[in-house]
């Protein structure tokens, strides 16, 4: 079987292809045009990857009696689903196609493995998922309520050995010069460019990556994300600043944390499978917005998540200046939480007028 390089959606195993040097004028899976192509009968390079992966997992008929139906899937879904190795648009046949031709004597020697429904056995082990989960009791309201209700600072609830070592596999570096936006409300005068950045330490009030006394700088990237972000109403005034990188630095792109890739070196597949929905969970709460009726103690978890990332240290130096997250408010856009404003510098203010505002709504009763 011959397919292409863009059939994939792995940043491990797209430049494999790549490397391989075969071009086509057309792949005859995804149609594209001037492609690297992957044949089956004459290549094996990805064999071992994909059959490695297929080892964390069980056919339906040997997994234990109290495994649920409703987490046994088919091997096709899991490979887009869970692990989005290939691209959006080929359909379920086309990536049965492909695995089954690249692991063509896995498929003879184990059938079931492909064409029934399997299970990740560990994800329902209590002896694996205390040794190994993000969450130590797998639970993310568990550890929820721990840090809000019982033990703010030094929870066990969360394997920080753990977290440590997934933000490494998503860093995401920022070279000086490197743009990005704040907004806030104010009046058709403006703000000068001196009073837009991060509130001193004694007015920072409770955020998403910090509690209340510790200063950190909010950005977007884009204008529409930071004017979305303000939350400004109808005929209000606001400042947009143009905020300059001042020098090169890495954060942690939690935006990434639900597609890291199971084919880089040293991974565990296992451990990525049992904590890929805590990963994901951890990007849609630190880009949540608080509702109007809600309480700032429901940042605790995100600030809690968020200090540890800034303790982390290499040779004395702060390994990461920020969080990157998805803005839930313009789904197109990102964040950017900086734990050190002074890494940035304001060179510009412009003022914007609301002219109109629109809402949408959706009937619950």
């Amino acid at each position: 079987m011959r397919f292409c390089s863009k059939c994939l959606n792995d940043p491990e195993l797209q430049p494999i292809v790549e490397g391989l040097g075969q071009t086509d004028n057309s792949c005859p899976v995804c149609k594209r045009r001037q492609v690297f192509i992957y044949d089956t009968n004459v290549n094996s390079e990805l064999t071992n990857y994909l059959e490695e992966l297929l080892e964390i997992y069980t056919p339906a008929i040997l997994l234990p009696p109290e495994f649920p139906v409703e987490e046994q899937k088919l091997l096709v879904t899991e490979l887009t689903d869970r692990w989005h190795i290939f691209d959006n648009n080929l359909t379920s046949t086309d990536v049965y196609n492909i695995v089954r031709a690249v692991c063509a004597e896995k498929y003879a020697e184990s059938p079931n493995l492909f064409d029934a429904p399997v299970g990740i056995a560990e994800l329902k082990d209590t002896v694996f998922l205390s040794e190994h989960s993000l969450l130590r009791m797998n639970d993310w309201d568990d550890f929820v309520n721990s840090v809000k209700t019982h033990n703010r600072f030094h929870t066990n609830h969360i394997n920080l050995s753990i977290l440590e070592r997934y933000c490494s596999f998503i860093r995401k570096v920022y070279q000086k010069g490197s743009i990005f936006y704040r907004g806030r409300i104010s009046s058709e005068e403006g703000i000068l460019p001196i009073n837009m950045g991060a509130p001193l330490s004694y007015e920072a009030i409770a955020g998403r990556a910090n509690s209340a006394g510790i200063s950190c700088l909010y950005l977007a990237s884009d204008l529409d994300t930071t004017i979305h972000e303000i939350r400004a109403g109808i005929f209000d005034y606001i400042s947009i600043g143009r905020f300059e990188l001042m020098q090169d630095i890495v954060v942690v792109d939690l935006k990434a944390i639900n597609h890291i890739s199971p084919f880089i070196d040293g991974f565990d597949f296992l451990e990525h499978a049992i904590n890929k929905d805590h990963l994901n969970k951890i990007n849609l709460e630190i880009g949540r917005t608080l509702r109007r009726n809600d309480s700032l103690l429901d940042y605790i978890p995100t600030q809690y998540i968020a200090d540890f990332i800034k303790s982390i240290s290499y040779d004395g130096k702060p390994e990461y200046s920020g969080i990157e997250y998805n803005s839930t408010i313009n789904p197109s856009g990102q964040n950017i939480a900086i734990f050190y404003p002074e890494l940035f510098t304001c060179t510009n203010v412009e003022i914007y007028h609301i002219k109109e505002l629109k809402y949408q709504k959706e009937k619950l009763s």
